[in-house]
């Protein structure tokens, strides 16, 4: 069975395995506001469902695991105080729910790994990369 959350986020349920796929090749996984608020609605579904016994973690392509914060969304959605504490709290609602997701939990880490991405790899269970991965974290 097959699930598409957004264009960005795909989920997918494979017989007992799920998948979590940042779907953003084009700027290596960055993750927007919506990619948050992605993770959180598919980690939920994913724990809610008996049938899943492991959820497996993922970017889109080989290039990027997760590659950040989708920068270019700043201006938008990072505007006022006001506006960065909301993002902050959907991405804090989207790696809570992946962290206390009831099941293991494997990030399958390809390329580069940074920032955001670190975050989402470290609340994880089982973190395995590629040999040619890039972890960092930038100066805030």
């Amino acid at each position: 069975m097959s699930l598409l959350q957004t264009d960005k986020m795909l989920a997918r349920k494979d017989k007992h395995t799920g998948w979590i796929i940042f779907n953003n090749p084009a700027r290596h996984n960055a993750v927007s506001l919506e990619m948050w608020e992605g993770l959180a609605t598919i980690a939920n579904d994913f724990a809610a469902d008996p049938e899943i016994r492991v959820v497996i973690v993922r970017g889109a392509g080989e290039k990027a695991f997760v590659s950040g914060a989708d920068i270019s969304e700043f201006a938008d959605q990072r505007d006022s105080a006001q506006a960065t504490l909301h993002y902050d709290a959907i991405a804090a609602k989207g790696t809570q729910a992946l962290k206390s997701l009831n099941k293991p939990t494997i990030a399958m880490i390809q390329g580069y790994c940074i920032g955001g991405g670190v975050a989402v790899a470290l609340n994880c269970d089982i973190r395995i990369a590629a040999d040619y991965s890039t972890f960092a974290v930038p100066a805030a």
